[in-house]
């Protein structure tokens, strides 16, 4: 599984072939046919591997969940950084979008591995809302996909936007100041009128 992630993230799923995944597992092509049946149920397995890598990640967040606001912040702040620290999950995600999701969608388990975040931010809206923080009728899935949309667009395409710009916008500095920028408009966009979004900078 090590071997196969590291080769669909290298080559893209066409361009990864049994062989090479073997070659890199110092396995044998047999052995793949073997457990997973096909390049493709590898592939899959690959893809369920790192969308339940990040919901086990999401499951051993520490958040006071009496504080709505903050507790979102570092839900933010956790999503941003832990594209960054996982290209790979970047990588393996545009390749299967190529292929318009034909892959993942013949898994069984992948809804599964959306649940916790976005049950915890259902939870924190609903909390926040009855300490008056947050605005009522917002969505918790169309909060997550805004979180996930601003981590992802600047990861995925940081190469050709500091082209496009002019600058770089990967340098440690620039994440940093992203971050800030985008957990400040997530907590504009859900607060109620009046409500406190001054949280200070986490590094």
């Amino acid at each position: 599984m090590r071997a196969a992630t590291r080769m669909f993230a290298r080559y893209g799923y066409d361009g990864a072939t049994v062989e090479k995944i073997s070659t890199a597992a110092k396995s044998v092509d047999r052995m793949i046919y073997y457990y997973f049946g096909s390049k493709e149920g590898l592939f899959i397995a690959v893809l369920e591997g790192i969308y339940a890598r990040m919901a086990d990640a999401e499951n051993e967040l520490v958040l006071d969940e009496s504080q709505p606001l903050e507790a979102l912040a570092d839900m933010v702040r956790f999503v941003i950084r832990y594209y960054r620290e996982h290209p790979e999950f970047i990588t393996l995600l545009n390749t299967e979008n190529l292929h318009q999701g034909r892959h993942i969608g013949k898994s069984r388990r992948a809804r599964d591995y959306s649940s916790p975040a976005t049950t915890l931010i259902g939870r924190l809206l609903e909390k926040g809302q009855a300490q008056g923080l947050v605005r009522p009728g917002i969505d918790s899935v169309q909060l997550y996909l805004l979180i996930a949309a601003s981590g992802y667009f600047h990861m995925s395409n940081r190469y050709t936007l500091s082209a496009f710009l002019g600058q770089r916008i990967d340098t440690p500095e620039a994440v940093q100041e992203w971050e800030r920028f985008i957990t400040e408009c997530v907590l504009r966009a859900i607060r109620a009128d009046g409500a406190d979004i001054s949280l200070g900078t986490q590094a």
